[in-house]
């Protein structure tokens, strides 16, 4: 204060001051509302990263995973490029085989998948929640330790739908109980109208020996 007083003290230097400068120099309600207004903290103003952090929850929700299963022959998301589901939400592709996923299924909260795999050399780790599933690979084979019935309950109990239904793959995996099914069918129509390839069931490879 004595500093202002000091150096407007020459009566030639207050020629350019506007009128009314001084008025409330020194006065407590200034002083007093120049210390709330500097308690305040200003508002952060993130500008891009703002924008960028809008877009990204828009991109989340304006997007659809479907999980295709099946072997790298084919290459899926190229069929899915560019389209939309209702004209509004895009299609992310997630191809993997059976033998690289794993996951955890909550009977509120969908299913979390874990792919573990390999693309062209490099090692492929990624987490994701499908919301849609296209099965293009069997669930059971005649190798050792390729039986993934548990992937499909997982699915199953998470309620992802799917392209055939849940119930369908499941009872595709043990093909004697499916012609099971259709031995039923044949029953109710006839073999004139639903002929089948006749067929014989063993428990076990002991049971097909024919004793004359």
């Amino acid at each position: 204060m004595n500093f202002l007083r000091r150096r407007f003290s020459d009566p030639n230097s207050l020629g350019n001051v506007p009128n009314g400068y001084f008025q409330n120099i020194g006065s407590d309600d200034t002083r007093e509302k120049t210390l709330a207004a500097a308690s305040v903290p200003p508002k952060r103003d993130l500008g891009f990263l703002s924008s960028l952090t809008t877009g990204k929850q828009q991109e989340r929700t304006k997007c659809k995973t479907l999980l295709v299963i099946d072997d790298q022959h084919t290459d899926w998301p190229k069929y899915f490029r560019g389209k939309k589901i209702h004209g509004e939400f895009d299609i992310r592709v997630e191809q993997a085989e059976f033998c690289e996923l794993n996951l955890a299924a909550y009977e509120d909260g969908g299913v979390t998948v874990d792919l573990r795999g390999h693309r062209q050399g490099q090692k492929i780790v990624r987490t994701f929640k499908p919301d849609f599933v296209l099965v293009r690979q069997h669930t059971r084979s005649m190798e050792v330790q390729e039986d993934w019935k548990n992937i499909v309950i997982g699915f199953q109990y998470g309620n992802i739908p799917s392209i055939n239904s849940w119930q369908a793959i499941y009872n595709f995996m043990d093909k004697p109980w499916v012609f099971a099914q259709l031995t039923k069918m044949l029953e109710k129509h006839g073999r004139d109208r639903f002929p089948l390839i006749d067929q014989a069931f063993y428990p076990n490879h002991k049971e097909m020996l024919i004793v004359s």
